[in-house]
């Protein structure tokens, strides 16, 4: 079974939300990112979803933007954040691996090798941001020959039609955007999201995360009962900029998104 199925069985034979969280590979330096893995999974992070860095995010707000750009004066590449997937693997075979990213950075490697190597190293989704449903039969099929999830986004104004195509397309789970705009957004409310997903479920039987707003104890408590999970970004890239003690400002920050919706 594959993992990120595996995860929401568990999940949900527990009648517990998944907690996804999202950092960028690389920022403010791979070692870095690794411990920052390690201690999101400590702290109960269910999922991991990896940015691959970028030159224009153009689907980030500015939060992550300055993450894609700390890494990208690393140098980092997609090949650096497999390698790192492949050292978490080495103390950690169970918690899924989502890599995020745009079309650009994924094609580079070609998308026969890119999947090839992402399931080699252990990746087990992949969410790429500025791909059309309409253009991704390569991408699906190949993912699909390594047993790699496919992850799409789909957007408060996705009328149910195309949300029904969207879903069709998907496997792992669907990545519902909470509002209207960039990451990092402030007005998540919560009354249309529940309209919005109770919608979309029926459209699929996928598990639904939601994302972006979603920063603190108080927003994931407002929408924890609507999905199967929510994805929490941003907070975690602006804490690894402020610099300090990164590592205990990101525990106390997993754990606090933890209780929340546990």
């Amino acid at each position: 079974m594959k993992r990120i199925k595996k995860k929401f069985d568990e999940l949900s034979s527990n009648d517990s939300k998944a907690l996804i969280t999202y950092i960028v590979a690389g920022d403010p330096d791979l070692d870095t990112t690794f411990n920052i893995m390690n201690c999101m999974v400590e702290e109960g992070a269910d999922i991991i979803e990896i940015g691959i860095p970028f030159s224009d995010p153009m689907a980030e707000g500015v939060s992550i933007q300055k993450g894609h750009e700390r890494a990208l004066l690393n140098k980092t590449s997609i090949k650096d954040a497999l390698n790192l997937v492949s050292k978490f693997r080495n103390l950690n075979k169970t918690t899924p691996v989502v890599f995020m990213g745009y079309m650009n950075t994924f094609e580079s490697m070609g998308v026969k090798e890119l999947c090839k190597a992402a399931a080699d190293q252990g990746v087990d989704g992949l969410l790429i941001v500025d791909m059309p449903h309409e253009e991704s039969n390569e991408f699906s099929s190949e993912a699909e020959n390594n047993g790699i999830d496919v992850i799409r986004l789909i957007a408060p104004t996705t009328d149910i039609s195309r949300a029904r195509q969207i879903c069709d397309l998907s496997s792992g789970y669907i990545y519902y955007i909470s509002v209207k705009g960039i990451t990092g957004s402030n007005d998540l409310d919560s009354e249309d999201v529940r309209q919005k997903v109770n919608l979309l479920g029926s459209a699929t039987d996928l598990p639904i995360a939601i994302g972006f707003g979603i920063k603190d104890s108080d927003s994931a408590l407002s929408v924890k009962d609507l999905a199967d999970g929510i994805v929490a970004g941003s907070v975690f890239v602006d804490l690894i900029g402020e610099g300090g003690d990164t590592i205990r400002k990101i525990a106390n920050k997993t754990k606090e998104l933890y209780l929340a919706i546990k």
